[in-house]
């Protein structure tokens, strides 16, 4: 807005001081002709300059999508092998505090990659009667296994 206000100042400052108090002569008319075309000239260029301006900061169009949760998976089947089930988490007497352990025959039953487990993480401990065998969870999680309950 001011710069149209001060454009239209400086094109009518010009056009007053081209008129004189002197008499008019022949080459006058020309002078105008020539005056008014510098201007039109001039007027263009600032147009252009600003049409140019005006698309280098056009707003940013946005899409007004509506949120949709992300749609749950199953895990891929690399991932999935570190998934133990949470069944074969039985507590075991004769261990100390009488901790919960993964027993290895439901493993084998209920887990694919039973043979792939770490084998120090599995201990045997006397029961007071025999020797049992079992996975020790802590072990295992430290080694990116984990107990998942709806296995």
């Amino acid at each position: 807005m001011h710069r149209k206000f001060i454009a239209l100042i400086v094109t009518t400052a010009i056009l007053v001081t081209g008129f004189s108090a002197a008499p008019a002569r022949a080459g006058d008319t020309e002078k105008l002709l020539g005056g008014l075309a510098a201007l039109a000239i001039l007027g263009v260029a600032v147009n252009e300059h600003n049409k140019r301006k005006k698309r280098r900061h056009q707003d940013v169009t946005r899409n007004n999508h509506s949120y949709q949760p992300p749609v749950t998976r199953p895990l891929p089947s690399h991932v999935a092998r570190y998934d133990l089930p949470a069944r074969c988490l039985k507590p075991m007497k004769g261990y100390p505090g009488n901790s919960a352990l993964l027993k290895p025959k439901c493993l084998s039953k209920h887990y694919r990659h039973a043979n792939s487990l770490p084998q120090y993480c599995k201990i045997s401990f006397w029961n007071g009667q025999r020797t049992k065998q079992a996975y020790e969870p802590r072990c295992l999680r430290q080694q990116g296994y984990r107990v998942v309950h709806n296995y």
